[in-house]
């Protein structure tokens, strides 16, 4: 079958290489130029945490050694106070089990060769699609050499972002649900560079300040620095539209980042030139169109973009690229049947993971540097250590496990019973052994 995916990012390359496996002709189309001869864009390289729904992919297509040498382990939180005290978090009960920062620009360059490599590939650069017919089958792209048109596509997926060119050309038919939720925050990025050849700060951790309304975090990079992510409201005060002068930038950072604001030599170089990102929450429904010519479907982002909060944004489209693989098996590699068995399968669970990401933006911006939240988290590790693989944290769930997003909840909730009960009789019985101790009262 010849395949056309739209979307030469992390997902698009991942989904190629599981299509070449299974045999198909595959033309992977990228509005930009070539990543690896044009580099990242300023500002846009957010780190990503690779975790074990990422890394389960990444293993079934023989990926996730290379990917993980070029990644640095995160097995907990480093909470910075504001007067420069450290806590840290472990995000596991033994302390071994880590999350992976790894460079967005490097992992779709990893992704990009794998693909190429793959016999039946092609990879087209600097493609902007403008039009899609899934009657037809027709595609029509904008290019440096003018407007082109490519013919009969017998399947087109987009892999083409939060922002997909595939999935617009689909909205405007009848039936076609979407939605987009954008929160009253930004991001932007900075840099806290290497430090006399090394880090600044503890590369084994996920860095946050937490500040209440904001926060910024900072994931290690392998040359030694940190890439930083402001995630501030985008008006008020405190805001990005707040603090439009170097001078109230300087005195935002010495108030509430202080220790960090020592390590950005480049701080305000950083501010005024990084864009502010949009946080955006994007639901549809179908993610495929059966057409005269062509089937169409959608994947990742494509289909179901969160918030970066949870860091499940990439690990949830390669887990759709492990799906969309296990339907096409099967059906016989029937693209229409399989596409719509993976959207049966998987819908609930993107919808799960939107709503998961979005409360831990609250928890890590609100709750995470409180007591009472620390004091949760010893209970919850002290639980797991006394009832291994019986009870088993939502965070580790998410991020360590590949149960489905949708099932977690249920668990939790069947957790928390679970233990509530064993709490009940374990009181009776202690109840009763001290009222066997004491013993009847003697008559006087």
């Amino acid at each position: 079958m010849k395949v056309t995916v739209v979307g030469a990012g992390l997902v698009g390359c991942l989904l190629t290489c599981f299509l070449a496996r299974r045999g198909h002709e595959v033309t992977l189309y990228e509005r930009r130029s070539n990543p690896r001869k044009a580099g990242a864009e300023r500002g846009r390289s957010i780190n990503l945490a690779i975790s074990e729904r990422g890394i389960d992919a990444l293993r079934r297509v023989g990926l996730d050694r290379q990917v993980l040498a070029g990644a640095l382990p995160m097995p907990g939180r480093m909470m910075h106070a504001v007067d420069g005290a450290l806590t840290f978090q472990p995000y596991s009960a033994d302390g071994t089990r880590a999350i992976n920062s790894i460079s967005r620009g490097d992992l779709n360059r990893i992704l990009l060769d794998a693909a190429e490599a793959m016999p039946g590939v092609e990879v087209v650069f600097d493609h902007r699609l403008t039009g899609l017919s899934e009657a037809t089958g027709t595609l029509s792209f904008d290019t440096p050499g003018g407007p082109v048109e490519v013919e009969k596509a017998q399947v087109v997926l987009g892999a083409d972002g939060a922002f997909s060119a595939v999935r617009a050309h689909l909205q405007w038919r009848p039936g076609f649900d979407f939605s987009q939720d954008y929160l009253d925050y930004g991001y932007k990025e900075l840099t806290i560079p290497a430090k006399d050849g090394g880090y600044a700060m503890d590369p084994g951790a996920l860095h946050i300040w937490p500040r209440g309304s904001s926060m910024m975090i900072a994931l290690p990079d392998p040359g030694g620095s940190f890439t930083c992510t402001l995630f501030w409201p985008k008006s008020g005060p405190g805001s990005f539209a707040d603090l439009d002068t170097p001078a109230k930038v300087e005195e935002h950072f010495a108030r509430h980042y202080p220790d960090a604001q020592a390590l950005m030599p480049d701080l305000l170089d950083d501010y005024a030139h990084n864009p502010v990102g949009h946080l955006v929450t994007m639901r549809c429904s179908p993610w495929q169109i059966q057409g005269e010519q062509t089937v169409v479907g959608l994947i990742g982002d494509a289909a179901h973009a969160i918030v970066p909060f949870y860091g499940q944004g990439a690990n949830a489209g390669f887990e759709d690229c492990v799906e969309l693989d296990r339907c096409l098996a099967e059906t016989g590699d029937d693209f229409a049947a399989a596409l719509r068995l993976y959207q049966d399968r998987r819908k609930r669970h993107a919808d799960t993971i939107a709503e998961l990401a979005l409360d831990n933006f609250i928890e890590m911006r609100d709750r995470v540097a409180s007591r009472a939240f620390l004091a949760q988290k010893k209970v919850e590790h002290a639980l797991e250590r006394a009832l291994p693989g019986r009870y088993v944290s939502r965070y580790e769930l998410v991020s360590f496990s590949t149960v489905p997003y949708a099932d977690i909840r249920p668990r939790l909730t069947r957790q928390r019973t679970q233990v509530a009960a064993a709490l009940a009789l374990l009181t009776a019985g202690l109840l009763a052994t001290r009222a066997l101790l004491k013993g009847p009262r003697a008559k006087p």
